[in-house]
């Protein structure tokens, strides 16, 4: 991760994506907000791309039709290839999925795959989610110390979407082993990733085959069943589907509950007002509190990537047809404009209509199952580890590099030891 030389760059603009930057990049983008709220620049990958950084362009640009997810529009495509979007999704016929794709086949998959995600169906997988929260912490308690990136952050939502897509309990540490390695090289080499990503995509064929002998009651059933009764998803969709469920559910919840629980050892007013919350059995803490981890500190930088269908113009910026367009999410949730002092952690904030999950037709579909996860995480370790803290110096974490993501790549931390 290394800052190629901006040819926009005012001698007063802080450096983008160093590691200096990765650490904290709130000042640079204060600064982009106030002098080149809509920027161009060339991004480490060598790509050059615009940067959002205001609420309002944000919102705007969120919802705007003109700005397309689908990679055909880049006007490098030829040329840039795969240097947009997620590593080994091109090479492994993964590309028809979500976040790549605009209405009407984005609407039409969409509506398949919602019903997955009602408040109703997310409610009944709540004491999922606790038993394996539970189950995690036991294995670390008792020792006094733990990462709570790679021991907890990490695996409790890789074992919540594969029991929701339906990958049986054998498989699921192959799922582990595949994930660890599309984050561990996030920002790196991109052959491990596009193994890893071919693996997953054999895996999932294999998976839905399974599934259409013996059908259960997982996402996965859900998707074959629906096809079967005439909404068409081939099993190209079906398997981009179940990948993509678990490329964006898993790493952004990952960084949810590091990000969050970092800010609250950070923080520990806000961190006591919150524990004493739920020593007297009041959640609603928890549920705003959960809000503004998302907007102070969120676990997606920058929204996934757009491409301008025609010449535009975004906060007096004219943005030609074909140029990629990258909303910046940390700078908007913390635009003085928007948020009374944007920069405080505020756990009973109320008027937070922050855009840690997007806004518009992209709008996070997993958001009612990250909020239960963010809550459950957080709620369990500070109600079952009261005297949590950091075992090393705040400066000494690294974040790991990445261009949409923000995440830390490891959190030690020291607790009193509780035998089980």
């Amino acid at each position: 991760m290394h800052h190629k030389n901006d040819d926009n760059r005012h001698p007063d603009q802080p450096p983008l994506f160093t590691w200096e930057f990765a650490g904290d990049p709130y000042p640079a983008y204060a600064w982009l907000r106030e002098h080149a709220p809509v920027h161009r620049t060339t991004l480490p990958s060598g790509v050059d791309a615009w940067l959002v950084t205001r609420y309002a362009d944000a919102r705007q640009a969120l919802a705007d039709q003109r700005l397309s997810k689908n990679p055909v529009h880049h006007s490098e495509a030829a040329h840039g290839k795969g240097k947009v979007g997620i590593p080994g999704e091109r090479s492994a016929n993964l590309m028809t999925h979500l976040l790549n794709i605009d209405p009407p086949d984005h609407t039409r998959l969409r509506r398949l795959v919602s019903k997955a995600f009602t408040p109703r169906r997310v409610a009944e997988f709540a004491p999922r989610v606790q038993e394996l929260t539970d189950h995690l912490i036991d294995g670390f308690a008792a020792r006094g110390t733990a990462d709570l990136i790679h021991e907890f952050a990490f695996p409790l939502p890789i074992y919540a979407i594969c029991d929701m897509l339906g990958v049986p309990p054998e498989d699921q540490d192959d799922f582990r082993d595949w994930a660890g390695m599309m984050i561990r090289h996030g920002g790196g080499p991109r052959g491990g990733v596009a193994r890893s990503v071919k693996r997953m995509r054999t895996y999932l064929a294999e998976l839905i085959h399974r599934k259409r002998e013996e059908p259960g009651e997982d996402l996965i059933s859900g998707l074959i069943r629906a096809s079967d009764h005439g909404e068409h998803l081939t099993e190209n969709e079906a398997a981009a589907m179940a990948f993509i469920l678990l490329f964006a559910g898993f790493e952004t919840t990952v960084n949810l509950i590091g990000n969050g629980t970092y800010a609250l050892l950070r923080n520990p007013g806000q961190r006591e007002r919150l524990q004493r919350a739920l020593a007297e059995g009041d959640e609603s803490l928890l549920a705003t509190g959960i809000e503004e981890l998302l907007r102070y500190d969120g676990p997606v930088e920058l929204a996934t990537w757009r491409f301008a269908t025609r010449e535009l113009t975004i906060g007096g910026q004219r943005i030609a047809e074909g140029d990629p367009v990258l909303v910046v999410l940390a700078a908007a949730d913390r635009d003085p404009e928007r948020f009374a002092d944007p920069d405080i952690l505020d756990l009973a904030r109320t008027d937070n209509q922050h855009l840690g999950y997007g806004h518009g037709i992209h709008y996070c579909l997993g958001a009612p199952l990250a909020r239960l996860e963010g809550r459950t995480a957080l709620a369990t370790l500070l109600r079952r580890l009261p005297d949590l803290r950091l075992s090393v110096d705040p400066a000494e974490l690294r974040w790991r590099g990445g261009l949409i993501m923000r995440g830390l790549r490891t959190l030690p931390v020291e607790f009193t030891a509780r035998p089980r």
